[in-house]
């Protein structure tokens, strides 16, 4: 199996955990505030994290050279979180994944700048494909903008600014290191917020948020594990998925619109990856 595969088939891990963690984070947010969901979150998904770490050499196994390419990683990363799942309170759900997908654009510019990475022609054509679905998919030619569409834009460069700190820090940390890092700078960043708005879950509440918990956790685990068999602009145009996936699940969940303009979307988004796929492959 070649490597460009193997990172295909952890993305696969990646976007059922991600459109599975869209639905669990408006049902939510219906009752709880959004710091507390990302506390929650981050406690519980290092206690799910717990058996990895100790197959790893237990926490004192932890330890990393890079501990503020850590902190600089979660910040980016907890701010693009709180404003996805702020986003998700305001705009429709398709529409949060659709204009998140500018990622893609920040991620490549990034891989570029601060990676070494190069954009050949299978890269750019499935970008490009890419962000040519979403705009099919969302439509957004009537000039209106609200503030939850503003939220999800700046989501998706928190992201990207994540997804390069996380190729960077695979270079010499472990991915169950660096999820360790994640789950404890998160919890210390949002405890003060969170209980400032806490509220007691109810039980309907707490299913949700352990859907989120483990969703949260194995979601990165996939991602940097992709990241370890593929450049960043490989990986992450394999994302583009997640769009026809969230329309699927708008529609099937909460009756949402899909019509044939979001299945021609999702259909220039699967040529591209696929095309993608095929260039690496190539290359390699």
């Amino acid at each position: 199996m070649t490597p460009t595969i193997k990172a295909a088939f952890w993305m696969a891990g990646w976007l059922a955990c991600m459109v599975v963690m869209a639905v669990a984070g408006r049902e939510t947010t219906r009752e709880l505030g959004v710091f507390q969901v990302m506390e929650l979150r981050s406690l519980i998904g290092l206690a799910m994290l717990f058996p990895l770490i100790q197959a790893n050499g237990g926490v004192l196994a932890m330890r990393t050279q890079h501990p503020w390419q850590h902190v600089g990683r979660n910040l980016a990363h907890y701010g693009a979180q709180f404003g996805w799942l702020m986003a998700l309170t305001m705009i429709p759900l398709a529409q949060v994944i659709s204009i998140e997908f500018t990622m893609p654009i920040w991620t490549a510019i990034f891989a570029v700048a601060f990676l070494g990475e190069r954009m050949g022609l299978w890269k750019n054509l499935a970008v490009v494909l890419g962000l040519v679905g979403v705009a099919i998919i969302v439509r957004p030619f009537d000039g209106t903008i609200n503030a939850g569409q503003l939220i999800a834009l700046a989501a998706s460069f928190g992201f990207a600014t994540s997804v390069i700190f996380v190729k960077s820090l695979t270079r010499t940390d472990k991915v169950v290191v660096i999820l360790f890092w994640m789950m404890v700078i998160q919890s210390v960043m949002g405890l003060v917020p969170a209980l400032r708005e806490w509220r007691a879950p109810s039980m309907h509440a707490w299913g949700w948020l352990l859907v989120i918990a483990f969703c949260g956790t194995y979601s990165h685990y996939c991602m940097t594990h992709a990241l370890l068999h593929a450049d960043a602009t490989v990986v992450v145009p394999m994302d583009f998925l997640r769009v026809p996936l969230a329309a699927l699940t708008g529609w099937v969940v909460y009756a949402e619109r899909l019509d044939l303009l979001t299945v021609l979307g999702a259909g220039l988004i699967l040529t591209g990856n696929l095309l993608n796929l095929k260039g690496a492959a190539k290359v390699r």
